[in-house]
């Protein structure tokens, strides 16, 4: 039966290729999206999808969000400000985005008639802070960031807070407890948190999907503050070395953007994803210095990448998922890395110039200039 469904956020990287695919299976689809400068750079997508109905509003609109939630069954909230190190000086409009505008969403839920059966929200891996360890004589540990002093002396691998030795990264799972490093994480965790309590108390089906690292088509490539992936694929584009914080050795779960929108759909049609927060990864941990090589094969340069032996304010070692829960549910990620990484570098290569500038120094010259980076 045809669903009508909101996706907030709808306009950008996840959002867009989610309306794809409700499009493609019949359902009628509202977008709701700011069209944020810093992802958009005042242009239209071209891959808006016609099939679709869009609301060109802020997220914290309450207005906007009430008459673009009108009738809906589904909503999938994706619309959130990201940006690990700009969150940790842009403070209020993080917030305002991602805990107000969810906020905002949640008190219509509350308090006006509706006919939302589904609320999926995008949730993230930021939120574990670092991921679960494992160590020789202690067992199992939660450690929380390194100490500065470590850091400044360029020892990058964790330490068991008890007795000091080196631990073993394990696959994070549901229940690690969670140590949000960043305002960033800490407004995802707040998403993630008021939609489940909201959710729970009133009945409404809610699932928070964590999102490991997400790469793919669309990302916005000059947006400094996107994800990795994106950001070495503007600096290789413009034949400038990718450059790699710490020693490149610490590690992260990426994860194709078309498994995220088949977690989403199973989530939406899944009775056994309600009320919980669920990983969506590859339970596959990748160094970042792969990553920044992968890349510059598949683009057919010859650079090298800058290793900065720095840290930056924020930054964990590793952090891969624990996809069993997920898994018990029908989800497996079915984009290889090698085949994911070969599609996001072939739709790199067809955008245009404009497209493709490397802000990436400049950001960093941000973060220095505020002490973010050590």
């Amino acid at each position: 039966m045809r669903k009508k469904v909101l996706v907030t956020g709808g306009a950008g990287f996840v959002g867009s290729h989610l309306v794809d695919a409700l499009v493609r299976d019949g359902e009628e689809v509202v977008v709701l999206d700011n069209l944020e400068y810093q992802v958009h750079e005042g242009r239209l997508p071209g891959y808006l999808n016609p099939g679709a109905k869009y609301v060109f509003a802020d997220v914290t609109d309450g207005e906007a969000l009430e008459r673009a939630l009108e009738g809906c069954e589904v909503v999938f909230h994706e619309a959130a400000a990201v940006g690990v190190g700009q969150s940790m000086y842009q403070v209020e409009k993080y917030m305002r985005v991602n805990a107000i505008g969810t906020a905002k969403l949640l008190d219509l839920l509350v308090n006006r008639e509706h006919d939302v059966e589904k609320l999926v929200v995008a949730s993230s891996m930021s939120i574990y802070g670092e991921g679960k360890y494992e160590c020789a004589d202690c067992g199992i540990v939660y450690p929380r960031l390194r100490p500065r002093e470590q850091l400044a002396a360029r020892d990058w691998e964790v330490k068991c807070p008890t007795c000091g030795l080196a631990l073993k990264p394990l696959p994070t799972d549901e229940g690690k407890p969670l140590f949000p490093t960043s305002i960033y994480a800490m407004s995802k965790r707040d998403q993630e948190e008021m939609s489940l309590a909201i959710g729970k108390a009133y009945g409404i089906p809610t699932v928070a999907l964590r999102y490991f690292n997400i790469y793919g088509p669309r990302q916005a490539l000059s947006n400094p503050y996107t994800g990795v992936c994106a950001i070495f694929s503007c600096r290789i584009r413009n034949d400038n070395p990718p450059v790699i914080f710490e020693d490149g050795l610490q590690s992260r779960d990426f994860v194709s953007v078309q498994d995220i929108v088949r977690a989403n759909l199973l989530a939406m049609e899944s009775s056994g994803a309600d009320y919980r927060a669920l990983n969506v990864g590859t339970g596959r941990p990748t160094s970042i210095g792969e990553i920044a090589q992968v890349l510059i094969r598949l683009y057919g340069k010859r650079l090298k990448p800058k290793v900065a032996n720095k840290y930056r304010e924020g930054d964990i070692r590793h952090c891969y998922a624990d996809i069993t829960a997920i898994s018990a549910l029908g989800f497996a990620p079915q984009v290889a890395f090698e085949e994911g990484m070969r599609e996001l570098a072939e739709w790199v290569g067809l955008q245009p110039e404009c497209q493709v500038a490397d802000r990436f120094e400049k950001a960093q010259r941000e973060l220095e200039r505020r002490k973010l980076t050590l």
